[in-house]
């Protein structure tokens, strides 16, 4: 049932986005899982080489999870975009998961005027960390999507369009499942929606997913990491406090780093 979750995408509705499931057994190298980065390049690059100082210092090679939301509301989404899209540079193993705004941006670059509301929620932000001023361009192009879907194909480069596109969903490994927002509780696993897993905070943040595995995830922002039944959460809102959570898993623990 566990692995059902990264199963039979016949057997779930709707669009879905690509599952990676690393086995049961616990590696034998170091997870460390970063919250909601929302834009804040500087963060980024911080957490990744307090990471990479840690790496050296255990003696053993570690995966990052990026847990989703690299854009909207920081100033540097467009930063944050190029730089997930160089892994040769970073010298990091990474695996970057989707967030709900990452999908609200995808949707927006398809039919800007239909999902317009995406501005409302750090999408001007974004706009302008690519040069473009949002509320310019909705009275500009008011009734004009092809007009306004040019000048965003324009402005926004290829590789940020193609990683929107195939950012997977959930990873499981070990005793884990990373994944931005939660799992739905009581609903079969073949059932979960890509919505269920990017938007979800009741009543999995109360119940837990129900599965024999620890839940990590970000989405829900508080001023410190939360645990719950069978989840930890690491958003810890780093666009307006400065604090960008890195959580450290191994075998026998997870703590942050």
């Amino acid at each position: 049932m566990f692995r059902s979750l990264f199963t039979s995408p016949e057997k779930r509705p709707g669009p879905r986005r690509r599952r990676i499931d690393l086995g049961s057994g616990h590696p034998p190298y170091s997870i460390y899982a970063i919250g909601d980065v929302h834009g804040r390049l500087d963060l980024l690059l911080v957490a990744e080489h307090r990471i990479r100082s840690d790496i050296q210092a255990c003696g053993r090679p570690g995966l990052v999870v990026l847990l989703g939301d690299y854009v909207d509301r920081g100033d540097s989404s467009a930063g944050v975009l190029s730089h997930l899209g160089d892994s040769v540079e970073t010298g990091l193993r990474r695996i970057a998961l989707c967030g709900n705004h990452e999908e609200l941006f995808r949707r927006f670059l398809d039919d800007p005027l239909e999902h317009r509301q995406w501005l409302d929620m750090g999408g001007h932000e974004t706009l302008h960390s690519y040069g473009l001023d949002g509320t310019a361009l909705l009275e500009r192009y008011r009734e004009d999507s092809a007009g306004f879907r040019r000048v965003l194909r324009e402005a926004i480069p290829d590789e940020h369009r193609t990683l929107l596109e195939t950012l997977p969903i959930a990873l499981r490994i070990g005793g884990y499942i990373f994944v931005h927002a939660g799992i739905r509780p009581g609903v079969p696993l073949e059932e979960q929606t890509d919505e269920d897993l990017l938007w979800i905070r009741e009543p999995f943040l109360t119940e837990g997913s129900g599965l024999p595995a620890t839940v990590v995830h970000g989405h829900t922002p508080s001023p410190e990491p939360t645990a719950g039944p069978g989840r930890i959460g690491i958003d810890t809102r780093a666009y307006d406090t400065g604090r960008l959570t890195v959580l450290k898993v191994t075998a026998r623990s997870a703590a942050v780093l």
